[in-house]
């Protein structure tokens, strides 16, 4: 009879791992059943036939393997690891973190499970346990640089720029070859406006990395090309290869259509943006009717909705909500930065909080087939909304959230936030809906298309319609157009519906030197100009598809 309790000889235990590291995956799994047999319920086994199978994308029959390895010893710190980033791969997100807890309270320098988690809570948007977690990462690792550039995006969401940049350079500090720590510590040199050392460290990532695609569209969207540009005929000429990814083709089309915008050259510019965008639109096997059953969804929903007058929605005495929001492209960024520019606002930028807090909600609904949500629905989304806000040590308690998105969710801000502020930007269509299909808005599955953008736009103005009916007089137009050509007036009646005093800043946004993490972060920089929603005309027949889409031109 086989003794359970026999260790496995590490003669052989290291053969079956020689070949695993090897790549032999196959003849790998072959070899552990086989050690299987002979030495049964052993764990370290399972977790390496665990390990195997992710190799080979079997990530179901890698968290079995993970669990059993795991339930033999309780106390396999690396089997809960594994399980967890297993757990990850399959976006099982609530017990992956559980598992990597698990490997910590077991081996609390676990400074790999630290990372991981600290990655996982900021994939989440929980930036303040993202920060806890990757900074024990970098406390029993002090020269861990992966962890040094996860804790740097984490500060920098968190609104902690400073620290942020400090992170990043740690990372670099310790590996110097860590092309995304300079990418990122790139970013967010654009963010505050800095041009100068953006370039620098973009440049720094594209010396260490000359196929990444995406590092040279951020790039374009700074740099002002010439004719004759020699880095215009390597962005081609590293198009041409087959071995990039369909991430970096996307980032080198959008890159080539930026440079012949800048010299002149309109065929060339559109025969680069629409591979562009027809690229991501595939690689995101995005379909409009995901965002028009969405739309329908919201409005269904509020059909049931508690009466507006009876619900006793969250009113903080500490904070104080502005949300400013509409399209993409309609200047919302410019309003943020006026508001922001005022003493007693704290502008937050792009917060994606919202749409995590009710996503999962329409998610339910829609399966249960239930109609409506409940007060208690409405207060936690606003508790929840609240805890999360990035103001740590912030003495301002006005704060602005400028995800132009939110226009989906007015009815859920307007009874969730008793006091709340909803400045709607709008601005010509045309201009509007140009700029969107003219840049990558990664996350935007309808932006990639001309006829998707029209047919997005018009339920934009669908559900504005909606919710302006629903809540009258609780939403406050401005228009863009209007805003650049009286910006004096018009800021003044900003801040009134703020209910915020004049301060002369507002009128110097410019100046402000808030991080702003949007394609406008350049542009906010400098002073308020008119005519820019002209600017699509002499593209003109390039657009015909959004033209006719939007019926821009009436009899």
């Amino acid at each position: 009879m086989k003794n359970k309790q026999t260790l496995i000889p590490r003669k052989e235990l290291e053969s079956v791992y020689g070949i695993y590291l090897k790549g032999q995956i196959n003849e790998a799994i072959k070899q552990v059943k086989i050690l299987n047999n002979k030495y049964p319920n052993q764990p370290i086994l399972f977790n390496l036939i665990g390990a195997c199978f992710k190799e080979l994308g079997q990530l179901e029959n890698s968290i079995k393997m993970f669990k059993i390895a795991v339930k033999l010893n309780p106390n396999y710190a690396e089997g809960y690891f594994n399980l967890g980033v297993a757990l990850q791969s399959v976006d099982q997100e609530k017990e992956a973190v559980e598992s990597y807890k698990k490997a910590i309270k077991i081996l609390p320098g676990y400074y790999d499970a630290h990372n991981n988690l600290g990655h996982l809570f900021f994939g989440l948007g929980d930036f303040a346990k993202a920060i806890e977690s990757l900074e024990w990462a970098v406390a029993y690792k002090h020269d861990f640089a992966e962890a040094y550039n996860n804790l740097g995006n984490a500060l920098n969401e968190y609104g902690m720029v400073d620290k942020a940049i400090e992170n990043f350079h740690k990372a670099i500090k310790y590996n110097p070859s860590y092309a995304k720590a300079y990418f990122n510590l790139a970013l967010v040199f654009k963010s505050l406006g800095n041009k100068k050392d953006f370039i620098e460290n973009i440049e720094k990532s594209l010396s260490l990395n000359v196929k990444w695609g995406h590092a040279y569209y951020q790039l374009s969207r700074v740099k002002n090309f010439k004719k004759n540009d020699p880095q215009i005929k390597q962005m081609e000429l590293i198009l041409e290869k087959n071995d990039l990814s369909i991430v970096d083709r996307i980032g080198f089309n959008f890159a080539l259509a930026k440079a012949y915008e800048d010299i002149g050259s309109l065929d060339e510019q559109f025969k680069f943006l629409n591979e562009a965008n027809s690229l991501r639109k595939k690689e995101l096997n995005y379909s409009i009717e995901k965002d028009q059953k969405l739309f329908a969804r919201i409005k269904e929903t509020f059909n049931y909705m508690p009466s507006v007058e009876s619900y006793k929605a969250s009113n903080s005495n500490s904070i104080r909500l502005i949300f400013i929001l509409g399209m993409p492209r309609s200047g919302t960024s410019l309003v943020h930065q006026i508001i922001d520019s005022h003493k007693d606002v704290c502008g937050v930028g792009e917060l994606n909080n919202l749409n995590k807090l009710v996503t999962p909600l329409l998610k339910k609904y829609k399966s249960e087939d239930k109609k409506g949500f409940s007060e208690n629905e409405l207060l936690s989304i606003g508790e929840k909304y609240i805890n999360a806000l990035p103001i740590s040590g912030s003495k301002e308690k006005i704060i602005i959230d400028k995800m132009p998105l939110n226009f989906r969710y007015i009815g859920f801000i307007l009874t969730a936030f008793k006091d709340a502020k909803v400045i709607h930007m709008n601005r010509d269509p045309m201009a509007t809906c140009w700029s969107i299909y003219k840049y990558e808005f990664r996350g935007n599955g309808y932006s990639f298309n001309q006829e998707d953008i029209a047919t997005y736009y018009d339920l934009y103005l669908d559900l504005m319609d909606f919710w302006k009916k629903l809540f009258p007089d609780r939403i406050y137009d401005v228009n863009y157009e209007d805003l650049t050509s009286n910006q004096v007036e018009n800021t003044r009646e900003i801040l009134n519906y703020c209910e915020l005093d004049w301060d002369e800043n507002c009128l110097n946004f410019h100046s402000n030197k808030t991080a702003v993490k949007t394609t406008s972060s350049m542009q906010v920089r400098e002073k308020m100009y008119q005519g820019s929603s002209e600017v699509w005309k002499k593209y003109e027949s390039h657009l015909q598809p959004l033209i006719k889409g939007l019926n821009y031109y009436k009899d």
